[in-house]
């Protein structure tokens, strides 16, 4: 907890000294999210939060770490611990890179289940039309897998209302940056995943 509280303290009077610092501060720092101890994991989370607007580009480097060690804590059966993944999710979304943030949510997607897998679906659909300015091959490579999964699985990863939702969001994100590109690329796909996104999109 001291060692916590010590790195917010560096972060707001020597942000420098930590940018410097940025990978060998963090391999440490990334440990504490995962803590074993509940405070230690809650506290690490809410630090985790307030800092990342005061380093946003410094933290780049260690964005696989840090996605990583959120994303598992969104389906924390404690509350405060997912409420502070949930809320340094949003701050991540808010400051750091969207092209690598974009590419790891797409990965660590893979390996989620639950709650934590419509929060990052979430996320990556907010990010689809910023990054898609920049880098078009990035969303069709990373981001496009992620709605295929969703219309091709008949039994859906997560028994829930709002899985429809998502992936009609995420799938209507993406037709509004891709236009008739989507429908070539859903041309490939299994006839039952072409369907349910006629369905979704009212094609």
């Amino acid at each position: 907890m001291e060692g916590v509280e010590l790195l917010l303290d560096l972060c707001k009077t020597s942000p420098q000294l930590i940018s410097t610092n940025i990978a060998q501060i963090f391999e440490y720092f990334v440990l504490r999210i995962s803590d074993s101890h509940k405070k230690v994991k809650q506290r690490a989370l809410d630090v985790l939060a307030e800092i990342t607007g005061a380093l946003k580009d410094a933290l780049n480097p260690v964005i696989i770490g840090l996605v990583e060690g959120i994303t598992k804590n969104l389906n924390s059966k404690d509350p405060r611990i997912r409420g502070a993944a949930v809320k340094a999710l949003g701050e991540s979304i808010a400051h750091l890179d969207k092209v690598s943030l974009l590419k790891e949510f797409s990965y660590q997607w893979n390996h989620l289940s639950g709650q934590a897998l419509l929060d990052v679906t979430e996320c990556i659909t907010v990010l689809v039309q910023g990054v898609h300015a920049r880098s078009p091959e990035v969303v069709q490579r990373d981001a496009l897998p992620v709605l295929w999964s969703f219309l091709g699985n008949k039994a859906l990863p997560v028994r829930s209302a709002n899985v429809r939702t998502m992936a009609t969001k995420l799938a209507s994100a993406l037709y509004k940056v891709m236009g008739t590109q989507l429908k070539k690329c859903a041309a490939s796909k299994p006839p039952h995943v072409r369907e349910n996104l006629s369905k979704i999109l009212g094609w």
